[in-house]
């Protein structure tokens, strides 16, 4: 008996271990366990979020040695959550997060990612406090384009994402950067010179993005 008791224990626990390693991809696997052994430098500026921050070479984009890359690409605003540590660890000076056009494309609801970026700030202000926080809007999606229609049908869900976004800013005291206004094209979704599949961003699109917010960026 004493021995079955101790062999479901076991059985148990290694179930429990295959679910949160199997929680996400390869892929999040991969960056996380390499972001783990990055060495942590003074004064960091952190890019937190999906494949849309993990597509640019931001520290050339800025000529900047401190900016360092944590997007994973197919992340979502629980993944952040649970890789959080790893990025607080270092004190950053900085951190600008975008995430949440995966959760929508996953029929994740709004009030599910208020809560966990929710979680997400105070875990910085509770862990780093001395850390800026910038929340950057949602970008809009292109659905002209064929690919990522679980992705590009869900403009009005942005919107709505964008608008407890900036809410969750004020009710938290972090800062709100509206990156989405300044992408859309007059038919309110991503202006095509700015992305080659409706979702993700081309060369003249992070050019773009950096306009926006180096004014954030302490030289």
């Amino acid at each position: 008996m004493r021995y079955a008791i101790w062999l479901i224990i076991i059985l148990m626990t290694v179930n429990v271990y295959a679910q949160k390693s199997n929680k996400y991809n390869t892929y999040y696997n991969q960056k996380k366990s390499l972001f783990e052994l990055l060495p942590n430098d003074k004064d960091e500026i952190i890019f937190l979020g999906n494949s849309i921050t993990d597509g640019c070479e931001w520290h050339e984009l800025f000529n900047d040695k401190r900016i360092k890359n944590r997007g994973i690409s197919a992340d979502i605003s629980e993944g952040v959550l649970d890789r959080l540590d790893e990025v607080t660890e270092s004190q950053p000076l900085q951190i600008f997060l975008m995430i949440g056009v995966n959760d929508l494309s996953r029929d994740i609801s709004i009030p599910s990612i208020i809560e966990n970026y929710t979680q997400i700030i105070r875990n910085i202000q509770r862990d780093s406090p001395e850390t800026g926080i910038f929340i950057q809007s949602v970008l809009p999606v292109n659905d002209n384009f064929p690919r990522f229609k679980k992705h590009l049908n869900k403009s009005d869900k942005i919107n709505i994402l964008n608008g407890k976004l900036e809410e969750l800013c004020g009710e938290l005291q972090v800062t709100y950067i509206d990156l989405h206004s300044h992408f859309i094209n007059e038919d309110g979704k991503l202006n095509p010179m700015y992305t080659n599949d409706g979702l993700h961003l081309t060369g003249p699109g992070y050019v773009k993005w950096k306009s926006v917010i180096e004014v954030y960026i302490p030289k």
